[in-house]
């Protein structure tokens, strides 16, 4: 069975929370390592399963069924600057500036999708992997690209899982797919 490594990061506990460690073995997160950023709780999984997926979502429902009131809010980072770019890549951090600004290369390296004026934009890793592979530069699968998707679309689910207004985003998503509807919409 494959071994699938990816972190999450909960909410509703803290380093401070009692036998937070005991509790989150015993639920079945005995492939994880448990880490801190502060106060907040991140997990390191080291899990074996037959997918990705399946991997993730076992990995949340043994968190969240352990006693805790921990609640999985993300699955490692969809969004990447250029040297998480680099390390996840396998390049030095200087050659994807190079890629992005278009001195090397086709000129065409993906778009950030935050932070465009700031000193330190963020691009969705999917995007930039398919390009790397598409390029030549990066010597992976189609199996890359499929986990960062997967792991893209489980945190929108759990962004979704944890959004005040639910029926208000899926009347956005709906309206951003027909922008016809947008002048008989109900704001």
């Amino acid at each position: 069975m494959p071994l699938y490594n990816f972190t999450l990061t909960l909410s509703g506990v803290t380093s401070d929370t009692e036998k937070l460690e005991d509790a989150l073995y015993e639920g079945g997160c005995d492939d994880a390592l448990i880490a801190f950023y502060g106060t907040s709780v991140y997990l390191e999984f080291d899990r074996e399963s037959d997918s990705l997926t399946t991997a993730v979502m076992t990995a949340i429902q043994d968190i969240e069924s352990a006693g805790l009131n921990a609640r999985v809010e993300s699955v490692d980072s969809v969004l990447v600057g250029l040297s998480d770019i680099a390390g996840l890549a396998g390049l030095t951090r200087q050659s994807v500036a190079l890629l992005k600004e278009g001195a090397r290369g086709p000129r065409n390296f993906p778009n950030p999708v935050q932070r465009l004026k700031g000193t330190s934009p963020l691009w969705r890793w999917k995007d930039v992997a398919r390009w790397l592979i598409s390029e030549g530069r990066l010597t992976a699968s189609d199996a890359l690209v499929e986990s960062a998707e997967i792991l893209e679309n489980i945190n929108l689910a759990l962004q979704l899982r944890s959004a005040a207004a639910p029926k208000q985003i899926r009347e956005f998503a709906h309206l951003l797919g027909y922008q016809e509807d947008i002048t008989n919409s109900s704001f």
